[in-house]
């Protein structure tokens, strides 16, 4: 994940998704995580899609990648993010703005240590159709 270079660009689309939303439904992460969809709209080949990811405390989202773009903000908490390579790439605290690369070269985990939940407001840009992550083996870390 790294500091979104243009925040002001990622809230436009923020904004603009949530006057979109349609029906909230919860969808499950990994161990204690989920996830509730704000808001969906599908422009060309890709759908963007809001959605907010509650992380309790001690629990992670797993080892994943994703087909597309991530942008996310941290509303709460604070949100720890390993790569694959057993390196810690990002501290993230409440009001922070991230972002997480597409592909199978960039799997991650992300770790809530503290002790209160971490929620992330996150917008997905993926290729129509595609799902929101794709597990990813444990790597060894001891970060799971």
């Amino acid at each position: 994940m790294r500091n979104l270079s243009r925040p002001g660009a990622a809230g436009v689309v923020l904004l603009a998704l949530l006057s979109l939303s349609g029906t909230a439904r919860a969808t499950p992460g990994g161990p204690g995580v989920t996830g509730r969809t704000i808001a969906r709209t599908t422009v060309g080949d890709r759908d963007h899609v809001l959605r907010e990811i509650t992380i309790p405390p001690g629990q992670g989202t797993g080892w994943h990648y994703h087909d597309g773009a991530l942008y996310g903000r941290v509303r709460q908490g604070t949100l720890s993010h390993f790569l694959a390579t057993c390196v810690s790439d990002g501290v993230y605290p409440e009001g922070s703005s991230l972002q997480e690369p597409p592909g199978i070269g960039h799997v991650h985990i992300g770790r809530n240590r503290g002790s209160t939940d971490v929620v992330l407001e996150v917008l997905y840009v993926l290729p129509h159709g595609a799902p929101f992550s794709q597990d990813a083996p444990d790597p060894g870390c001891g970060a799971e």
